[in-house]
């Protein structure tokens, strides 16, 4: 069996990377399916839990969500994923349970007042959020491609990002990050 393709879309609270995963869905040739750390979240019980005990439940559900998607990948289902990787063992452990070669890393940036203004108008998530994952999620500093929804619509960037898949380099992002965290596989 011949293991799906993986859209990876990384970026703070509010960049639109769902945004950008529903317009993938509708432009892109074959099946995929949009898995969102959101949707993870959401499935978790939503009662009162001790800082300790929200941590905790918040690392096995990112951990249950990475190999989540390295299951469906491993069967031959094309993913568009959409994640926040604010914390670097949240990249490390993707690295070390999805197939390099299978991935395309896109990091999804937007300017910052532009995320207060987006965090302001939604209204489903904490304020000031994106502003404290702003200087995380990006300092890896390597992706395959890179799409800014501060100047482009989430249309535009799924779009770019189709027109990208035939052209993919090798290695890919999470080749190289792999080889510079010493992750074998």
């Amino acid at each position: 069996m011949t293991p799906g393709r993986i859209i990876f879309l990384n970026g703070t609270s509010s960049s639109g990377k769902s945004s950008i995963a529903r317009e993938l869905l509708g432009l892109l040739d074959g099946v995929y399916s949009h898995l969102s750390v959101d949707a993870f979240n959401a499935m978790r019980a939503q009662r009162e839990l001790s800082p300790e005990e929200f941590d905790a439940a918040l690392r096995r559900t990112r951990l249950g969500f990475h190999r989540s998607v390295a299951a469906m990948a491993e069967v031959g289902n094309d993913l568009v994923v959409d994640h926040v990787l604010s914390e670097p063992w949240r990249l490390t452990d993707c690295l070390t349970v999805l197939r390099p070669k299978d991935v395309l890393f896109v990091g999804v940036h937007c300017p910052l007042p532009e995320l207060e203004r987006r965090e302001r108008v939604r209204g489903d998530r904490e304020t000031g959020l994106a502003a404290l994952q702003y200087d995380l999620v990006h300092t890896h500093g390597d992706y395959d491609l890179e799409c800014d929804t501060g100047t482009a619509s989430p249309r535009e960037c799924a779009e770019r990002i189709r027109d990208f898949l035939p052209h993919r380099p090798t290695p890919t992002a999470f080749s190289r990050l792999r080889a510079r965290y010493a992750i074998e596989g």
